[in-house]
């Protein structure tokens, strides 16, 4: 099956906030990194690609609304997938107002397989204004993608979703790290060789 064909997938999950949240210590520096996804990829392979799944003005869906974006708003809804060295990484869904498509930030619309993150991170005046988490499992959304991929879902994945402000315009992204991210090799790590206070 295309991927394309699945779009939109979405991401009807409860997200949690980092108070709230215990988070696996393995996963904190990625969940939690405040630079750049896309450049932190780039350092882990040889290439690095972005693959749209598709892209459509759609409103808010109540799931997905915060205070900057309401229910009901036009929204530019973007799905891609983050590949290094041809292994899919990260699953990315981006909610991009129309309200926040104007003036330079206009050029967000039409990015293709360019990198959402590598254009925001660039820009000076970019703010993240809230972080949450979130867990997906093999029944999720997310979990028909990774069996159309193909890839192995031995564990949960886990999630981030960010509020940014670029220019003082509001737009969020999430993004999924997919079963054999590099985000997890620690944790396979533990679970092939347990230390002795795990035993």
């Amino acid at each position: 099956m295309s991927l394309q064909l699945l779009f939109p997938i979405t991401l009807p999950n409860h997200w949690q906030s980092l108070a709230s949240c215990a988070l696996p210590e393995h996963l904190q520096s990625w969940l939690l990194d405040p630079t750049s996804l896309t450049a932190r990829l780039k350092t882990h392979c040889n290439e690095f690609r972005v693959e749209l799944l598709g892209q459509k003005i759609e409103p808010c869906q109540t799931h997905e609304a915060v205070a900057d974006i309401p229910v009901g708003e036009k929204v530019l809804v973007r799905e891609v997938l983050l590949y290094c060295d041809d292994k899919p990484q990260v699953f990315a869904r981006s909610l991009l107002p129309l309200s926040s498509l104007t003036g330079t930030e206009q050029a967000l619309a039409n990015l293709g397989s360019q990198s959402l993150g590598q254009v925001l991170f660039n820009n000076p005046s970019l703010k993240r204004k809230i972080i949450e988490v979130g867990t997906f499992d093999l029944n999720s959304s997310v979990g028909k993608l990774v069996r159309n991929l193909p890839l192995n879902m031995t564990h949960t994945l886990w999630g981030r979703r960010s509020l940014f402000v670029l220019e003082n315009k509001p737009l969020m992204v999430a993004e999924v790290f997919l079963p054999d991210a590099f985000a997890y090799q620690k944790m396979k790590k533990s679970l092939t060789n347990p230390s002795v206070d795990n035993v």
